[in-house]
């Protein structure tokens, strides 16, 4: 697939992004386009709009304005159904708490999206469990989140977000409640095993050190996004 210029076209896409919270305005025309298996950062100051143009892109909200395209598809006119299959197969999504379940252990947090996709309970554990090795977390399977540490329990969420394969991981300030350390392992390992699967992400983040992981970053200022410099 190849935009009007003969480049190939990005995977997701939105144009003219406009979205308000009542009266109070979060997008005012925002654009952004994130490749296949691109780490694109977007950053800015907190309030900028920066959760919300996620949301958008994820297909969580739909725009007031504009339009959101995912592989070919105008996503923000698909009914909800069809974005919610979406968010189980194609996206995947990490927040800045993690959103654990908190009566689950770490496999079974990390293999709930299997079973909703229809894998036996056998199966969604073993694929869970190479995933929390590949986070660096084997040994706390059974662990429930408030028996985990903060990076340990945000590496489970990131475990979550990638074991069903998704083309898209959309990460939203994944180390913002993480000291620097924990925080350093949680992108590394992000990074890491994102490149390894070919995984796209979006990271929302206010941290430029965080930002470095990233292969390309953009800058939101008052509801729009302006080009940065890059920031691999």
């Amino acid at each position: 697939m190849t935009d009007d210029g003969g480049s190939p076209a990005p995977l997701l896409a939105g144009r003219g992004l406009v979205k308000a919270h009542g009266r109070t305005p979060a997008l005012r025309g925002a654009s952004i386009a994130l490749g296949a298996g691109e780490i694109l950062a977007v950053t800015g100051p907190s309030g900028s709009g920066k959760s919300t143009l996620l949301h958008l892109l994820a297909g969580i909200v739909r725009p007031d304005e504009g339009s959101v395209t995912y592989a070919g598809q105008r996503l923000d006119r698909l009914p909800e159904q069809r974005l919610t299959e979406l968010r189980r197969t194609d996206f995947g999504v990490v927040f800045q708490f993690g959103q654990l379940i908190p009566e689950l252990t770490a496999v079974d947090n990390v293999g709930l999206p299997l079973l909703l996709a229809g894998a036996s309970r056998a199966e969604a554990r073993r694929r869970a469990g190479e995933w929390l090795e590949r986070f660096g977390v084997r040994g706390q399977e059974e662990l429930r989140p408030g028996e985990l540490s903060g990076g340990q329990a945000q590496r489970v969420a990131l475990a979550r977000a990638l074991v069903t394969g998704p083309e898209v991981v959309f990460a939203d300030e994944p180390t913002g409640a993480l000291d620097s350390l924990a925080g350093e392992q949680v992108m590394t390992a992000l990074a890491r095993t994102a490149r390894e699967a070919g995984t796209a992400v979006l990271l929302i983040t206010h941290d430029a050190q965080v930002a470095a992981y990233a292969d390309r970053e953009v800058r939101l200022s008052d509801g729009l996004v302006l080009p940065a410099e890059v920031a691999a």
